[in-house]
């Protein structure tokens, strides 16, 4: 197991206290914090090279612009793309999947074509496919959720009567950033392949907490933030096979994407340049790509260790509760390091409030689930999701804490 407490002093922001307690951060599923290696490069770049990309010759723009496509250059490696053009940059995993959504679904998606996914999505990864199949006429089909808490994960039986050659598209989230559930995204882009589907992972929640390949994957686009694995916010990746990039229409058009204009018309730059108009968020790019030098120092083999080691353990303490309820896989079973749960009779929000007091940060709500929630019969969960930086301790003070919250609401 990693010495978390050793890795902690490389974050600032966990040294302070909150309402008089030291600050327990349990919210990593919505965003992880910065290591002062990441905050450095951010203050570096700002202090000695902020200028504009690619299109200036003097010495601050070229050095912005070498850092900017170094960052591209990084990123790649950390996700094993075959070319650094294979690397869009965006806002985060929103804007990279209404990028697909809007480019690749306009130009192929027609009347009577289904866009395949599954009922545990994040809305973002949920509404673009919604909206694209309404404008071609198109179905959403949803690969079922199996068990009364959706502990049984997908129902990969199922595939074998929704996965048909009228799937042109098949969306899928990599970890669910409600159930913890880990699908078998390598699979699931095997079978999706062979009827001719095109596959898009939504790997917001896995990108930094365990090795990702998107080769060994198979899949044709992917997409992530960098907000999310102790990179800067406003910064994301749209990876996608360079043959498929090259074919798609820009969705911005702009300054920087364009070869030549007259007043009539205008051509596009080859990828990468073709999908990022305007000026792009440097300093982003160069945060993230520190934060990928961070986390191989880590060791995304020790981190996905240590997630499974704290979810595990959260399971076995949170399980032990009087009438808590535990989505997503049971104790012993495979999950991402995150816990989802729900008392009765005491509203989510709530309990973030109560833990608040104590010091410990949580998500409470619908987590952008609100179909999957639907179909378990609840308005909202707590969440409580892990990081490398996250220690055994902080879950008994977790447990702590939500005891003195269910004996409030119990009126003892």
């Amino acid at each position: 197991m990693l010495d978390s407490k050793k890795i902690r002093s490389d974050f600032p922001i966990l040294h302070q206290q909150i309402n008089g307690h030291p600050l327990v951060y349990l919210d990593n599923g919505a965003t992880s914090q910065k290591p002062r290696a990441v905050i450095d490069a951010l203050v570096r770049y700002y202090e000695r090279d902020n200028s504009n990309v690619h299109r200036g010759l003097h010495a601050l723009s070229m050095r912005a612009t070498d850092g900017y496509e170094g960052a591209r250059t990084r990123i790649a490696k950390f996700i094993n793309a075959a070319d650094p053009a294979e690397i869009i940059f965006t806002r985060g995993t929103t804007e990279s999947i209404n990028l697909v959504a809007r480019s690749w679904a306009h130009a192929h998606l027609k009347s009577g074509d289904v866009i395949l996914t599954t009922e545990m999505e994040h809305h973002s990864n949920l509404v673009p496919w919604q909206q694209a199949a309404k404008a071609a006429g198109a179905t959403v089909r949803y690969i079922p959720v199996l068990g009364t808490d959706a502990e049984g994960g997908l129902d990969l039986a199922a595939l074998d009567t929704l996965l048909t050659p009228q799937v042109k598209l098949f969306a899928f989230t990599h970890i669910s950033n409600t159930l913890g559930t880990i699908n078998p995204a390598a699979e699931l882009c095997r079978r999706a392949r062979a009827v001719g589907a095109i596959t898009v992972i939504d790997a917001a929640q896995s990108i930094g907490h365990a090795p990702l390949d998107v080769r060994a994957l198979g899949c044709d686009f992917l997409a992530f933030s960098g907000h999310k694995m102790c990179g800067p916010t406003g910064i994301g990746v749209l990876y996608g096979r360079q043959a498929l990039l090259d074919k798609l229409a820009p969705d911005e058009t702009g300054g920087g994407m364009v070869v030549n204009v007259t007043y009539e018309s205008a051509t596009w730059k080859p990828t990468p340049e073709r999908h990022e108009a305007g000026t792009p968020h440097v300093a982003g790019a160069i945060g993230l790509a520190a934060a990928c030098d961070y986390l191989d120092t880590i060791g995304r083999e020790a981190i996905a260790a240590h997630d499974h080691t704290l979810a595990q353990l959260a399971m076995e303490k949170l399980s032990a509760i009087p009438g808590i309820r535990i989505l997503g896989p049971r104790a012993g079973a495979e999950r991402a390091g995150l816990v989802s749960f729900a008392f009765p009779d005491v509203h989510a929000h709530d309990i973030v409030t109560f833990a608040d007091e104590d010091g410990l940060a949580l998500r409470g709500g619908h987590h952008c689930n609100q179909p999957l929630m639907r179909k378990l019969g609840l308005t909202s969960t707590t969440r409580a999701s892990f990081y490398f930086y996250n220690t055994a301790d902080e879950i008994d003070l977790l447990v702590t804490s939500l005891r003195r919250i269910q004996k409030f609401f119990a009126g003892t």
